[in-house]
């Protein structure tokens, strides 16, 4: 098992869900681990948790404890399960490492499938300046106890939800209009996020945040799940205890396709974290 399982036990299901254990000392870089279903998504498992966990196995493998950017392939729809997880550390420098890492399941064959491949830079986020200099500000969202949280609308998100158990989520009530049938049209999801069980929000666990709200495509008027084709993350600084603040928005959709562009906001009103992702329409929509 590797350093990172053994601090693992006991902590957060977060973490717990996302141990990996270096397979051998003679295979150096490759890991096992299991894709718990608690973070499935109308039976897929969540792109975010995926990005998370491949993103605490290159934390194991790099010199270097922090993802600074992280960029997923999503090349086939992962299930709960047994998988392996195999990085390779590219380069590394005095304040930057950089690895990838790719992960693997068994089909009904015996054949591995690959189904996530990623590419990421490592620092320390520790050690960066104090100096910031931005034009954007945090998201305009209610009071936690005035957004919406998964059982007070009339209308749960559609499909099995076992990921919703595990997450803190109240809405912005401005970004909820496709739960009562009425979508607002503009491609926004704001609202208050956090773990289920507490866990303070880190560096890894943003990997997930930004891929665990409901998706923007709700409010376009989409019906069914958006699977995501690429997912680029940049993790900005180490969060602030307390709840987070989440801001998704879509401005195109063509051709089958949309973006995502999500912020991430802590207590301190810092911005953590920012991510783009490519998603394919459901089928069938509308």
């Amino acid at each position: 098992m590797s350093q990172v399982a053994q601090a693992l036990i006991g902590d957060s299901e977060f973490d717990r869900d996302t141990a990996v254990a270096l397979r051998a000392p003679g295979v150096p870089g490759v890991y096992d681990t299991e894709l718990s279903a608690g973070w499935t998504i109308i039976s897929a498992v969540n792109g975010g948790y995926l990005l998370a966990l491949l993103g605490r196995a290159l934390g194991d493998a790099l010199p270097h404890p922090d993802p600074f950017t992280i960029s997923g392939h999503y090349l086939s729809p992962s299930t709960p399960g047994p998988a392996v997880i195999r990085t390779e550390i590219i380069r590394t420098g005095r304040t930057l490492s950089t690895g990838q890492a790719s992960l693997f399941q068994y089909a009904d064959d015996g054949t591995e499938v690959e189904r996530i491949r990623v590419l990421a830079t490592y620092g320390d986020l520790g050690a960066l300046p104090d100096d910031v200099r931005t034009s954007v500000r945090p998201p305009a969202i209610p009071a936690y106890e005035h957004c919406l949280g998964p059982n007070d609308g009339p209308a749960p998100i559609p499909g099995d939800s076992s990921l919703l158990e595990r997450l803190e989520i109240r809405l912005d009530p401005a970004t909820v209009g496709w739960a009562v049938g009425a979508p607002s049209g503009k491609g926004e999801m704001r609202g208050w996020f956090g773990l289920a069980d507490g866990r303070d929000a880190d560096a890894l666990s943003l990997l997930l945040t930004v891929d665990a709200m409901p998706p923007t495509a709700f409010e376009l008027g989409l019906k069914g799940w958006t699977p995501t084709v690429e997912l680029t993350t940049h993790i900005r600084c180490r969060p602030a205890p307390g709840p987070l603040r989440v801001s998704i928005t879509t401005r195109n959709l063509a051709g089958g396709f949309l973006e995502e562009d999500a912020e991430v906001w802590d207590s301190a009103d810092r911005l953590v974290a920012q991510s783009r992702q490519l998603a394919k329409v459901p089928l069938g929509h509308g």
